[in-house]
């Protein structure tokens, strides 16, 4: 069944039955409603490579992604997918390596030869200047949204303000009375874990306090472990820790466990994410909440509104989203004869 054969069978044009798919004003109620009566009646479904031939649209965007197995890039993607499909269009992911330099040339040209009207670079990190990116660009190169990037005048770009989270999270351990608060950081070759790294550094140095120890793990519960037993080996007076994600945390609670060490009462914890889960730890885990969904669906809707621009055309914007420090019992709130 084709729209040439549901506009015979209702006597109309095709042109008719294609602005009653498209839920065109310019119909009839009596038309729209014999043309829907029988598009039900047959069970048609429009075809999205008709719609891509006619229209010379492809109403697809491309996502370029690394470390998918990752919370923070999982609900991203889950953003964006939710955003692109209320909004009509289909996605084309390619994962890349989520360490080191990556040339991305060779992956712009493959969404590209697939007609993507528009891409979201959501990977941790380029390891070049924006600037740099767009001089090497096809001039035929669709509108590109950088998420977790630095701003640039080049490109628009969202990030998530893991700076501010992590003085947030820093001061709250302060704010407990610890003295001695460790970090476990993520990859530092990604920038979020940059961010978060310097965020803690910072705080703690316009305090005054000197630094805890520092481990770096890969995000996962197990290296929080292994990095946790290192930073205790290194300073046994440590009694705050700001972990760089919720799972690495997790190592920490566990460990902290194994060994007899109370928390929060021996040792505060603070994570980073905003995983469910977090709730349900035992003790349960004060946390710096990303909006990692919004961020997602507000890069569709940035690189929707690049790619249909109005008559002015689609301004290069910097967006930042600010995290939520919740607090819960690994680090609870402080009582005010408790404050430093």
């Amino acid at each position: 069944m084709t729209i040439v054969e549901i506009a015979r069978m209702c006597g109309v044009s095709v042109q008719t039955v294609s602005r009653v798919i498209n839920q065109r004003p310019d119909v009839s109620p009596e038309t729209r409603a014999a043309v829907e009566a029988a598009i039900e009646r047959v069970g048609f479904q429009p075809s999205a490579v008709a719609r891509s031939l006619v229209q010379r649209r492809s109403y697809t965007l491309g996502v370029i992604a690394a470390g998918l197995r990752y919370f923070g890039v999982a609900q991203t993607l889950n953003g964006i997918t939710a955003e692109s499909e209320a909004s009509g269009y289909a996605l084309l992911l390619k994962e890349i390596a989520s360490s080191g330099q990556v040339d991305i040339m060779p992956e712009i040209a493959l969404l590209m030869a697939h007609r993507v009207e528009g891409i979201i670079f959501a990977a941790p990190d380029l390891g070049a200047d924006l600037a740099e990116v767009r001089a090497r660009l096809p001039r035929a190169s669709p509108p590109i949204v950088f998420l977790k990037s630095d701003p640039s005048a080049a490109f628009s770009t969202i990030l998530i303000d893991n700076h501010a989270g992590a003085r947030e999270a820093t001061r709250h351990l302060l704010s407990l009375g610890c003295r001695r608060i460790g970090h476990l950081a993520g990859p530092l070759t990604w920038h979020e874990a940059r961010d978060r790294h310097s965020g803690w550094l910072d705080t703690l140095r316009e305090a005054g306090q000197t630094p805890g120890p520092v481990q770096v793990g890969d995000w996962t519960s197990a290296s929080g472990a292994s990095a946790f037993e290192a930073m205790l080996l290194a300073d046994p007076e440590m009694d705050g820790v700001f972990a760089a994600n919720d799972q690495m945390a997790l190592g920490v609670l566990s460990v902290a466990n194994r060994r007899g060490i109370a928390v929060p009462n021996e040792l505060a914890l603070v994570g980073f994410d905003g995983i469910e889960e977090g709730a349900q730890f035992t003790p349960s885990l004060t946390t710096v909440r990303q909006p990692l969904r919004e961020l997602g669906r507000l890069a569709v809707r940035e690189l929707i509104e690049t790619a249909e621009p109005g008559p002015d055309g689609a301004p290069v914007r910097a967006l930042t989203l600010a995290p939520e420090l919740v607090i819960r019992e690994s680090a609870p709130a402080a009582r005010a004869d408790d404050a430093p």
